[in-house]
């Protein structure tokens, strides 16, 4: 049965975008990661940024490790964030995977006792994660707020990461949702107009 998910507010739209995510088969996301993977370490914005800032995937979001042991083998600092207080993130060097335990939502996140403050510069290349994208960058997430608030005072360049099934001409939006610059899907690597 086809859900028409234009009178779907962004509560249910999440749920059906998590539905959608969940009956992906393993195999096809770690095709489609690759891609998505490949688009983002070969262009200029990752080549020409001296810090990536990106979160740390779990299933079945699209995998950023290979981004993380890329950057890591290129010589670029890596940032990943922590969840703070007001919903609010900050991010922080690690080196390793090592660096990383568990923290808030059960994601991974920098241990703060081993892990430097970072921060981000306009050369910064901000790897957000979404559960949905549409044509002008404006992403369906968990619903926290959190990467709208960081992506606020940003100035470097944010770069979204869908699985091409997953995107839309367009989502529901509230006056403080900010877009990403750049989505990149398992298809095409593209720069948002604005």
């Amino acid at each position: 049965m086809r859900v028409n998910e234009e009178n779907l507010n962004k509560k249910e739209l999440r749920s059906r975008f998590k539905e959608m995510r969940s009956g992906l088969t393993l195999e096809y996301r770690r095709k489609m990661d690759y891609e998505i993977q490949s688009r983002i370490l070969c262009s200029k914005e990752y080549s020409q940024a001296d810090m990536i800032l990106t979160y740390v995937s779990v299933e079945p979001e699209p995998d950023t490790l290979g981004i993380i042991h890329a950057a890591f083998v290129n010589g670029k600092k890596v940032a990943v964030p922590k969840c703070c207080d007001k919903n609010t993130m900050e991010f922080y060097f690690i080196s390793s995977l090592d660096d990383l335990k568990e923290g808030k939502y059960g994601l991974k996140e920098p241990d703060t006792d081993k892990c430097k403050k970072a921060t981000p510069t306009e050369k910064s290349l901000c790897v957000v994660p979404a559960l949905s994208f549409d044509a002008k960058g404006f992403r369906l997430g968990r619903g926290g707020g959190y990467y709208d608030r960081f992506l606020k005072g940003f100035k470097g360049k944010s770069v979204g990461l869908c699985y091409n099934s997953f995107l839309r001409l367009t989502l529901p939006t509230d006056p403080f949702d900010i877009p990403v610059d750049i989505i990149v899907t398992e298809n095409f690597f593209r720069e948002i107009k604005s």
